[in-house]
């Protein structure tokens, strides 16, 4: 997505308003969430040690950033590209009971990321995990949970407008939840993308379900790794996938964000099935892999959620480098402070 400039861009808050802003919204959300859904604060790995499985491998082609250890005879660790099974080992580590789990701060560096209005080299994220039952492993369980999350979202924006009035809220009252065959089917003519965007400003937010499996058209909406969220399932309708993305309209890039992906995590089946449909079966003897084919991991539901996005959509900007200090290309820095948009 190349760069986008909005017309007659004003930042809402002064720079010092700004950080305290940032500060505060970063304190009361992740408060709000844990006590929501019953989570409790763990301290996360910045990098894990490569070949364990543990590490988000996103779409497959992403590049982990990754240096030797030369105390461990320069056997290399990667920065986390995200926690999504690192969380759920810890569910297991720590016996958490169902009902219950824990959300960290997740920092992680994703060099091969194209840099624009919404994409970081540094991506910030309240990682979360929660123990569930098997029976609710099901596509109710999964939209009580989003509809908790979105409750939490629209809470904090009411407070976002109580310290500051000018910023009005404008989630709308419900989310929408809509299967990606659905929106396909609804826009046959567009892109995955496009889909999205047209969605995004029809029902203000929504959570689009069954990211990562294939689609009537014969290709998947988008692409989600196989050993996290599980994507195959049939469910309902007839459609398949127990995960998806909570997406919300911007109307200052005029576009939609994806403020958190999330979903139900594989069992045993879905793994092996995962592994088959995306030619990896070879991840069956990864360490991760092993623990949750042997029954060692407890069923989760989980997800992340982007700090630095929340906060940009609550405080109305134009730019993620508003709200997060990262490195951006001199043009890209030049462009953007022509038009009153300051990077940090």
């Amino acid at each position: 997505m190349p760069l986008f400039i909005p017309e007659d861009y004003t930042a809402k808050l002064a720079p010092e308003t700004m950080e305290q802003a940032i500060g505060y919204l970063k304190e009361i959300f992740p408060d709000m969430l844990s006590r929501t859904l019953r989570l409790r604060r763990v301290t996360a790995p910045l990098f894990v040690l490569s070949g364990t499985g543990i590490n988000d491998d996103l779409n497959g082609v992403e590049r982990a950033v990754s240096f030797p250890i030369r105390d461990l005879g320069d056997r290399r660790a990667e920065v986390v590209h995200s926690l999504a099974k690192w969380k759920r080992m810890k569910l297991g580590a720590y016996k958490i009971a169902p009902g219950y789990g824990l959300y960290t701060d997740m920092n992680a560096i994703r060099a091969d990321e194209e840099l624009d209005n919404i994409h970081s080299l540094y991506v910030d994220q309240w990682d979360w995990e929660r123990t569930i039952r098997p029976e609710e492993r099901n596509l109710d369980f999964l939209k009580a949970t989003v509809e908790t999350i979105y409750e939490a979202m629209k809470a904090v924006e009411e407070e976002v407008y109580e310290l500051y009035p000018h910023i009005t809220p404008i989630l709308p009252e419900r989310i929408t939840f809509l299967q990606a065959e659905e929106l396909l089917q609804e826009f046959p003519a567009l892109t995955p993308k496009e889909r999205e965007q047209a969605a995004a400003r029809k029902y203000g937010a929504l959570f689009l379900i069954g990211i990562g499996a294939e689609l009537s058209n014969g290709q998947r909406h988008d692409g989600r790794a196989p050993d996290y969220d599980d994507w195959s399932t049939p469910t309902e309708g007839g459609y398949k996938g127990l995960n998806g993305d909570i997406l919300v309209w911007n109307p200052v890039l005029e576009s939609a964000l994806e403020l958190s992906s999330m979903g139900i995590r594989v069992d045993a089946e879905a793994l092996e099935r995962q592994l088959s449909i995306c030619g990896c079966p070879e991840r069956r003897e990864m360490e991760f892999h092993r623990m949750l084919l042997e029954g060692r991991l407890p069923l989760s539901i989980g997800g992340g959620i982007g700090q630095s996005r929340l906060c940009m959509f609550y405080l109305r900007c134009a730019h993620i480098g508003e709200v997060q200090v990262s490195t951006w290309p001199e043009k890209m820095i030049a462009e953007c402070a022509a038009h009153g948009i300051y990077l940090k």
